[in-house]
Formats: C-alpha cells, sequence, structure tokens
C-alpha cells in the first residue's frame, strides 16, 4: 500500500478488509472502484468501528436481516482520507485535500430530499451498510456532493470521529440545548462521551449515568458533573436527556428522568420491545421526545466544534491497529467496558508507524 502521488484514477486490486460470514474478518483483494464524472477516489486513512460493524460481525444487524446488505462486506462509515483522484464534473475538491465522508448518501431527487429531509431519502444508501462499499480499504469512492473538506489543523483521529460526533451534535440542535439547562447522559461509549463533553461546553451542568467505571471516569474527566450508577439518577431533575445507550431499559429511565416540560433525544437504538412505558406520563408531564437517526447536516458545525478543541477525539481511542489486526480490533471492542470505547484501524502507511501513532488508552507514544 504505497502513498498515491498522482491525479490519475488507478485500476487494478487493492487491499480491504471485509466481514465474509459471521464471525469471519478477512484481508482480501478487490477491485479499486472504477471512476465516474462526480466521483472522488479517496485513499483511506483511518476507520472508527462502532456497534454496527460489531453487530455486521455478528450477522445480527438489520441490515442484513431485511436484505439491504451481504456478505462478503466491506464495512466502514466512520473514517477519513485523502483525495486520491476526481472524476472530470467534480469541483471544489482537489486531489491532495482532506477529507471526511458522510454515512448517508441522499439521492437530492426523491419526495424527502425536496423538502429537506435528506436524512430520510426515499433511495438512501449507507456507506460500509448497504448500497456503497466501505471505508475498510485502500481506496473508497465517494460522490463529491458527500464529503467535507477538512482544515489541516485537525488530526486524522479527530477526523475520524466526526461521523459519529453529527449525531450528538445534531440532536443537541434538535433539542435546543442551551446555557440554561441540566443535562444527563445516558451511556458511556463513544456517543456518550461526546454528549458529556458537548454538554459541558453549552449547558449549566452535565450529569452521566452508566454501569462502566472505567467509562463513568472518563465522563468525569469530560466534564461530567457526577457520574452515576442507574440506581443513583434523581427522577424529573433534567430539562435535557440525551439516551446513549441503546439499552431498553435506558430508554424507560431516559423519560423518568425529564422534569415537566424537558426533552429527550434518543440517540442509542434498542431494538428490544418495553413494556413498562405510560404514555400519560409524557402527555401530563410535557415531555418532548426526538428520535435523532443521524446528523447529516452537521458536518461543518462538528469539523468547527473539533478543531475549537469542544470535542476532543484522543481520549476516546483505545487503540490504533492497521487493517491486518482488523479480527484484533473487532475483538478488543467485543470486549467493552474496559476503558476508552473507539477502536481505529489505520490504513495510512505514508508516514512511519502511523498505525502505532496511538497505544491502548488514546496517549500519544
Amino acid at each position: 500500500m504505497s502513498a498515491m502521488q498522482t491525479a490519475k484514477w488507478p485500476d487494478g486490486a487493492m487491499t480491504a478488509v471485509q466481514i465474509t460470514a459471521p464471525g469471519r474478518v478477512d484481508l482480501t483483494d478487490v477491485a479499486i472502484p472504477e471512476p465516474g464524472p462526480d466521483g472522488v477516489l479517496v485513499r483511506t486513512s483511518y476507520v472508527g468501528l462502532c456497534g454496527t460493524d460489531l453487530e455486521l460481525l455478528h450477522g445480527t444487524a438489520g441490515y442484513l436481516k431485511d436484505g439491504r446488505a451481504a456478505f462478503p462486506l466491506v464495512f466502514g462509515h466512520e473514517w477519513c482520507g485523502r483525495v486520491a483522484a476526481v472524476g472530470e464534473a467534480v469541483r471544489g475538491i482537489a486531489v491532495g485535500d482532506r477529507v471526511v465522508g458522510q454515512t448517508m448518501v441522499p439521492c437530492g431527487q426523491c419526495r424527502m430530499c425536496g423538502r429537506g429531509r435528506r436524512t430520510f431519502c426515499e433511495r438512501l444508501v449507507e456507506v460500509g451498510l448497504y448500497g456503497l462499499q466501505g471505508a475498510a480499504a485502500e481506496y473508497i469512492r465517494m460522490p463529491a456532493r458527500s464529503l467535507t473538506v477538512l482544515p489541516d489543523a485537525l488530526s486524522d483521529v479527530s477526523a475520524a470521529m466526526i461521523e459519529p460526533a453529527v449525531t450528538v451534535v445534531g440532536g443537541f440542535d434538535r433539542v435546543g440545548c442551551g446555557i440554561a439547562d441540566d443535562v444527563v447522559v445516558l451511556g458511556t461509549g463513544t456517543i456518550g462521551l461526546l454528549a458529556v463533553q458537548l454538554a459541558a461546553r453549552v449547558a449549566r451542568s452535565v450529569d452521566v449515568i452508566g454501569v462502566d467505571p472505567a467509562g463513568l471516569a472518563l465522563a468525569a474527566a469530560a466534564g461530567a458533573r457526577r457520574a452515576m450508577r442507574p440506581e443513583q439518577a434523581e427522577r424529573g431533575a433534567y430539562s435535557v436527556v440525551i439516551e446513549a445507550s441503546g439499552a431498553p431499559a435506558a430508554f424507560l429511565q431516559s423519560l423518568e428522568l425529564a422534569e415537566p416540560g424537558g426533552r429527550v433525544a434518543v440517540i442509542g437504538v434498542a431494538n428490544e420491545a418495553v413494556t413498562a412505558m405510560v404514555p400519560g406520563h409524557l402527555v401530563l408531564h410535557g415531555i418532548d421526545v426526538f428520535g435523532i437517526r443521524h446528523g447529516l447536516d452537521y458536518y461543518d458545525r462538528t469539523v468547527q466544534l473539533f478543531e475549537d478543541g469542544v470535542l476532543a477525539a484522543e481520549p476516546l481511542v483505545a487503540a490504533v491497529l492497521p487493517p491486518e489486526d482488523a479480527d484484533h480490533a473487532f475483538a478488543i471492542l467485543e470486549r467493552g467496558r474496559s476503558g476508552p470505547p473507539k477502536v481505529l484501524l489505520c490504513f495510512d502507511d505514508g508516514r512511519p508507524g502511523a498505525a502505532a501513532a496511538l497505544r491502548p488508552g488514546g496517549k500519544a507514544r
């Protein structure tokens, strides 16, 4: 995997990491994506792994169950890279630009896109999930409209964390979180810790609820006033509740934690039914519940938040590994609840020791 120094669109084969069957990850050769007029070929730098990728590995992801995705699958929807070649119709993006790619790629022409609701595009495809090859490869081809050019000062590790962060930023915008709000975040994974970081800067106070001592410690370091277990939380004490764990019990608790007139942003995806919900509680307490599907319109704002130091990626990184160690990366993610939540694959071998830039815990060597 040598560095790309030319604007010519390469052809032939490239190295990729594929999930080839439930529980199996292989380093393979696949074809380099073909050029197109509005296409941009990006040489991958970093790819983040998340719970959705783990569900793909387990074969339990909804994308597999409903037939949108199938094995073998090149995963990777949290990523950054450097432009290697551009199509003849591309403007505003040049070879050598560092970019972050959007996960959701809407058509721009359907009824929902016409309403400005691109997240709900009727012909939506998602990078590394269904419809488009993921970034766990030497190269990824993207529509120019789905790339955001990065400032030079932003690190690649921060850039690889932009995709999960846009959902947090979008969620805070949806609930209108501001300096008068007392916030509680449920969950100490990547989404939860980013939410704590943001709330610590934009709200009056932020508490966090979790079950992992290491995650609670990370949240306290990120600015949480109190880091609590679920049974320690006070009901009706928060104007904004961020449910970031994806646990069904946490969803129910999030409704109880909101004060009268409070707002609840549900970011975690709970796929099990809950039966203890009392709808009258929402009505009589005037609680607003927002389902936060993604933050497709918040990439530029999120880049700025990382550049300004409001959000910080490095404390959330457990390990950075080369693609040939992808099976080990998934094993670290599988164990979970042992410290920082994010695992990255580094495809950028243009810098000596790039894959070893961080050791577990996110500390520079």
